[in-house]
């Protein structure tokens, strides 16, 4: 489908920054972010508060304007705009719940939230470098830290995992588990000695 009359003078009033373009630029495609969220978060098995719903939204839409539109700016034409919009709204979601659900899983939020809450001064859980993560998953056998790089690091679901693994997808997840047990009680142990 080719590029829409509408969309090319969008996406050139944008570019110029005309004054409202913006606007009229969330007015046309928030439904469609909005969808793209709904459908990632449904296909990753994700509830979404209506707050995270918007605070993806808003990285999605930030990603657009980020380096001054650049994302419009490498807008060719090859497709329907919907769509090319469609494929970055997905994969900065796919991103975005990725780290949100690797937080909760170190206890990031939950952490930050109790010293919150409690008023405490203390630090909350400084966040682990990469040469960390890769000296904590060397303390895994190499199956199961394959399988949190495959998760963690290159975003795939189970079916995928277990398809490259050659293990049944329902073993992933109680993998993952153990796993990342492992790699909380290796982390404790190294901040502790």
């Amino acid at each position: 489908m080719p590029l829409r009359d509408i969309d090319r003078k969008l996406i050139d009033r944008c570019l110029r920054k005309e004054p409202g373009a913006w606007n009229d630029f969330v007015d046309r495609y928030m439904g469609l972010i909005y969808h793209v969220i709904g459908h990632v978060a449904h296909a990753r098995s994700r509830v979404l508060s209506a707050a995270d719903t918007e605070d993806v939204a808003a990285e999605i839409f930030l990603k657009i304007v980020d380096d001054n539109y650049a994302v419009l700016r490498r807008f060719k034409g090859m497709s329907s705009l919907p769509t090319y919009l469609t494929v970055i709204a997905r994969r900065t979601c796919i991103k975005e719940l990725v780290k949100r659900h690797r937080e909760e899983e170190l206890g990031h939020t939950n952490a930050h939230r109790a010293s919150i809450d409690d008023g405490a001064s203390g630090e909350v859980e400084s966040i682990l470098t990469a040469d960390e993560v890769h000296r904590l998953l060397e303390d895994l056998p190499e199956r199961d830290a394959e399988i949190v790089r495959m998760y963690h690091l290159k975003f795939l679901n189970y079916r995928q995992i277990g398809k490259r693994m050659g293990i049944p997808e329902n073993s992933v997840g109680p993998i993952l588990a153990r796993a990342r047990q492992r790699l909380r009680e290796a982390a404790e142990q190294r901040s502790v000695g």
